[in-house]
């Protein structure tokens, strides 16, 4: 009898920022497919998704991916439930109007990799600063590059994994990095970045480091760390026309609140019109505008207004369930 480890994930209730949460199930002779994956249960009351009275939420398999860390195991990110089987209020990956999966989304993961020695980020001495951002970008040798070994170990991790992974690179302040991942469907584009924290946050077990995801983590002249938000849909990936994109972009104009509430907590101290990013209060777009709300990629108009949005604006830590939910209901309300 052949013994296989499922790791079911899922979404606790803390706020204003989730958490991921993870437990082992053991199973005969395994598939490896999602529909032979059972609802399951936890302790909600744990978790802030339940009271100690009626503590049962359930655990409802939504994508399967094998583990690179476990021999015969799979990820199995899930939906919360409640008992009765409806979606829990912390579920917002259900919420998400995308059936056809008409959306895509490429999300840009940047993070800060803190040494739990020293609570600073690699390369930070202790009692003082590295030197000054700029150096580090894309950065190569052993002066001002840290980490990688770590990063190219959770790249390797979520290609292993199946995720569709498309990149790595050091970002502007010393320990920051970033990693990109595509998906076609808002929900699957969720499912990937979730994966992708998941096997981010169990490999620093192995060093004695952790991810910090706040947006602002270092204060002081140093870039935040942000989620940029690629999207299409079938309009904006084959209409050909300026005046289509400008109206699409206006739509979010007067939702610009509505958005800024789901785009991550603490995002006040990233969004402050420094360090290639819009303010919190304003709303721009504009070609090539990395300091704009949303940016419209060069290669979008040199491909005849036939591409793809970039919303700068989601932080580090934001949601992107509720990111790409968000993103979707504005474009759909453009009625184009």
């Amino acid at each position: 009898m052949n013994k296989s480890k499922l790791e079911y994930i899922w979404l606790d209730g803390y706020e204003p920022t989730q958490n991921l949460r993870s437990k082992t199930k053991v199973v005969n002779d395994f598939s490896g497919k999602l529909e032979d994956c059972p609802v399951w249960s936890f302790d909600g009351s744990s978790t802030k998704q339940a009271s100690g009275g009626s503590s049962d939420c359930l655990l409802k398999p939504v994508a399967i991916y094998p583990d690179p860390l476990r021999k015969d195991g799979f990820l199995v990110m899930t939906e919360v439930l409640s008992a009765d089987g409806t979606p829990h209020e912390t579920n917002h990956r259900a919420k998400i109007d995308d059936g056809d999966n008409e959306f895509w989304f490429g999300f840009e993961q940047e993070y800060f990799i803190m040494d739990n020695a020293t609570g600073l980020p690699l390369g930070f001495p202790v009692g003082g600063y590295p030197g000054p951002q700029g150096m580090y970008y894309c950065s190569v040798g052993g002066k001002n590059t840290h980490g990688r070994m770590f990063v190219e170990k959770h790249a390797d991790l979520c290609i292993d994994a199946g995720l569709n992974f498309e990149g790595i690179n050091q970002e502007v302040a010393s320990g920051q990095w970033e990693f990109q991942l595509f998906a076609k469907g808002a929900k699957k584009a969720g499912d990937e970045i979730w994966i992708a924290r998941y096997l981010l946050d169990r490999l620093t077990e192995q060093y004695g480091w952790h991810i910090e995801y706040h947006p602002k983590p270092v204060k002081g002249d140093w870039n935040g760390s942000g989620m940029h938000a690629n999207f299409s849909n079938e309009v904006l990936r084959t209409c050909g026309s300026k005046e289509t994109y400008e109206k699409i972009c206006e739509a979010f104009r007067p939702v610009t609140k509505e958005h800024i509430a789901v785009y991550g907590a603490y995002n006040d101290q990233r969004l402050t019109g420094d360090h290639e990013t819009a303010s919190i209060t304003d709303f721009s777009y504009g070609v090539s505008d990395r300091g704009a709300s949303i940016r419209i990629p060069i290669i979008t108009v040199e491909q005849g207004w036939k591409g793809w949005l970039e919303d700068r604006r989601p932080a580090s830590n934001a949601d992107p369930y509720k990111v790409a939910g968000r993103i979707v209901k504005t474009v759909k309300s453009a009625n184009i």
